[in-house]
Order: structure tokens, then C-alpha cells, then sequence
């Protein structure tokens, strides 16, 4: 297959994405305004159905215009030959392979952070604000920034770093060494996440003594699972939308339990919110998650194994003079179909584990305070009540609230 076939390849796979992603979001538009079905018809009343509506609506005149120009812009770096532009602007700095790597990846990252930071900024400070969902200062939208990008150049700059650093040295079995070190630094993540990370963006505290500790302490001890660490996030910091998650395993496992959560549910609706994510652990869903990513990461890895000494992958982009950086954009803009299928099928193991989850919270505690919690979240969060069913099969990790109901009355 020769360069330019490859190119045409590439431009077809982002274009075709492109339409397909629209006609999904144009027939779930067509569903906003429709009547709410009887069981939760209660969510919303008169006034706050429509301002749902509205605020859906918004949303999606917004992603036209976001995604649009993501299209354009992306097309426009093709045609134009920016990934050759860059490579030589990195070159011209070092001729050691990982150092030019970096500098590359530095330039796209970050130049694409800066050019897409105005849609971020309006969409946090006049869409979220005119819905009264924002919170954040402008201090903490940029901060925030700083540290994404200070963590992207230390943790991924130095993974990337690695990763070629392996190829340097074994060639085309690198990827055995990559997914080696992915599948550590999944685990270390997924382990101390919430010890390391989270307080980088988030100030978290355990929760205090109380009715509420007492109710989900006594919970937990009915279906023998040890529950000693429960903290409370501050989240009403940036957003009034509320959370609840479940992170780590063995002597890190806990759970964290936003302030708008807190502030939001009565103590009976979290213990049964909080039920549903023991279920989770209990169901084994996060090792079965962690297990599939390693997979697919490997899976992946040893894809990529096999085209990333092709010049062609280079040659395809504009770009002369082959390297594995370069190999790796063209790459990743090829697998967008299967990955598109892998997240598909997560997707639906996630929406079949959500249902056992419920199952489990509703067997083990009760269904009502978690149906009424449920309710309560979608209604402070203003959520699409009515999605399309292809929309919610190709991008929904959760069923629908409707779905999630019937699944709970049963």
C-alpha cells in the first residue's frame, strides 16, 4: 500500500467518524422535547423539564460548532502538513530519537490544549454558569490547566519515553516491554489514584462521625465487606453536579463521596448509592475493568508492533524521514475504527455490570432510596430523560434512568 493510499485511508476514517458522530447526535436531538414516560415523569416538573431542554439543547448547538471546528482543524494539519512541520521544528533541537519525541508530542499536546481552551473556557463559564452548574474561579479553570499539563510532561512524557527507549533496544518485541510497563503503571493508578492525584485537583477529607458513617458502616458489615476508608471530595468547588466513586483494591480500596452528593440525598438514598458501588467490587466489575484494559492495551501494543517499523506510516503523514513518534500519530489515526469497536463492546459489559450493581444494592439494602437517588441526580444534573436508543448503544456506559427503574421495580 503506498503513502498516499494510506493518507486518503486516514482522511476517510476521520471524516466518516465525523458524519456518523453527527447523525447520532442529530436523532437524539429529535428526542428532546419528547413526553417524559409515566416513571419518571415526577423528575421534572413544568419549569424544570424545559430548562432540561434547553440546556440539552445548547449543548448540542455547542458540540456542532466544537467538533466542527476540531474537523476542520485536524483536516487543515493534514493537508497542510503540520506533523512534518513540527518533526522538523523538533529536529532541529536535538537529533536523539526520545528527545525529538517528546518535543513533538510537547508542540501537538500542548498546542491543541491552547487552541481548544476558548470552546473549554465558554462552555464552563457562560453555558455552565447560565444553567447554574459552574463554580469554578477562573483561577482554578487555569490552574487546572497547569497541572494537567505538568502531569501530561511528567507522567506521559516519561512513559513515552520508555516505551521508545524499549523500542531503541529490541526492535519490533518493544511491545512487550511497553505493555509490561503500562500494565505496572495501571495498577500503581489504579491502586493510589485517589492517594496521589486526586489531591493535586481535589481537597478530600474522611467523612465525619455521624448518623450517615454509622449507617454505611453498619451496612457494610451486613454483607461483610470492610469499608474503613470513606472520604468526602470537595467538588462543589468547580460544579454543583454531584458523584460518588469507588477507587482502588485490597488496603486502598474506598470510596469518595462528593460535597454536592452530601448536600443533595438523604442519608439512606448515599448508603444505597454507596450499596451499588460495593456491588461493583463485590461483583468483581473493577478487576474485570482492569484486567480488560490490560488486555486491550496489549492487544494493541502488539498491533502496533507489527506496522511501526513500515515507513509508509511516516510517509503517509508528509513526513520523510521515518520515526517511531511519527509512526505512532498515523498509527493511532488508523486503529480509530477498532477502537471504536472495543469501546463499543465495554460499553456494553459496563451497561450490563450498572444493572447487576442495582440488583446487588437492591438485594442487599433496598431499591426505593436508590430509584429516588437516582432521580435526584438526573434531575440536579439536568439530564437527557429521553436519549435515542442508538445513541445510548454507541456512547452510553450506563442504561438510561428509564431503564435503570424498570430494572429496580422488577
Amino acid at each position: 500500500m503506498t503513502a498516499n493510499t494510506l493518507f486518503y485511508i486516514i482522511i476517510g476514517i476521520i471524516i466518516v467518524n465525523f458524519i456518523v458522530d453527527k447523525f447520532l447526535d442529530a436523532l437524539n436531538a429529535k428526542h428532546f422535547n419528547d413526553d417524559l414516560p409515566k416513571e419518571i415523569e415526577d423528575v421534572y416538573d413544568k419549569d424544570e423539564y424545559k430548562k432540561s431542554q434547553d440546556y440539552k439543547a445548547t449543548k448540542y448547538k455547542f458540540g456542532i460548532i466544537t467538533s466542527t471546528f476540531s474537523l476542520v482543524l485536524t483536516l487543515a494539519f493534514l493537508l497542510l502538513d503540520g506533523f512534518e512541520y513540527v518533526d522538523s521544528i523538533a529536529r532541529s533541537v536535538s537529533d536523539k530519537p526520545i528527545i525529538i519525541a517528546l518535543i513533538f508530542f510537547g508542540i501537538i499536546m500542548i498546542g491543541s490544549d491552547i487552541v481548544t481552551t476558548p470552546f473549554s473556557y465558554y462552555s464552563t463559564f457562560v453555558i455552565e454558569e447560565q444553567f447554574g452548574f459552574n463554580k469554578t474561579t477562573k483561577k482554578t479553570f487555569f490552574l487546572d490547566k497547569l497541572k494537567g499539563w505538568l502531569m501530561m510532561i511528567v507522567l506521559g512524557g516519561g512513559i513515552l519515553a520508555l516505551i521508545i527507549w524499549f523500542y531503541q533496544i529490541s526492535g519490533d518485541q518493544f511491545w512487550l516491554y511497553a505493555w509490561a510497563l503500562v500494565t505496572v503503571f495501571t495498577v500503581f493508578m489504579n491502586m493510589f489514584y485517589s492517594r496521589l492525584i486526586v489531591p493535586l485537583f481535589n481537597k478530600q477529607t474522611p467523612l465525619e462521625e455521624g448518623s450517615l458513617r454509622d449507617k454505611i458502616s453498619n451496612y457494610a458489615k451486613t454483607v461483610g465487606f470492610t469499608l474503613d476508608k470513606i472520604f468526602v471530595i470537595d467538588g462543589s468547588k468547580r460544579s454543583t453536579k454531584a458523584n460518588a466513586y469507588f477507587s482502588g483494591f485490597g488496603s486502598e480500596k474506598r470510596v469518595t463521596l462528593y460535597d454536592t452528593l452530601m448536600s443533595d440525598l438523604e442519608d439512606d438514598e448515599i448508603v444505597a448509592v454507596l450499596a451499588h458501588e460495593v456491588g461493583h467490587y463485590k461483583k468483581k466489575h473493577i478487576i474485570f475493568n482492569l484486567i480488560s484494559s490490560i488486555l486491550l492495551t496489549g492487544l494493541t501494543l502488539y498491533v502496533l508492533s507489527l506496522f511501526i517499523s513500515n515507513p509508509v506510516l511516516s510517509n503517509a503523514l508528509g513526513v520523510d524521514t521515518p520515526s517511531f513518534h511519527i509512526g505512532l500519530i498515523a498509527f493511532g489515526l488508523l486503529y480509530a475504527p477498532i477502537s471504536e469497536i472495543t469501546g463499543l463492546i465495554m460499553n456494553l459489559f459496563s451497561r450490563a455490570f450498572e444493572y447487576q450493581a442495582d440488583d446487588y444494592a437492591k438485594n442487599t439494602y433496598k431499591a426505593e432510596p436508590l430509584i429516588t437517588s437516582l432521580k435526584k441526580l438526573s434531575k440536579n444534573s439536568l439530564s437527557n430523560l429521553t436519549p435515542h436508543p442508538a445513541y445510548v448503544f454507541m456512547h452510553y456506559s450506563h442504561p438510561t434512568l428509564l431503564q435503570r427503574i424498570k430494572n429496580l421495580k422488577k
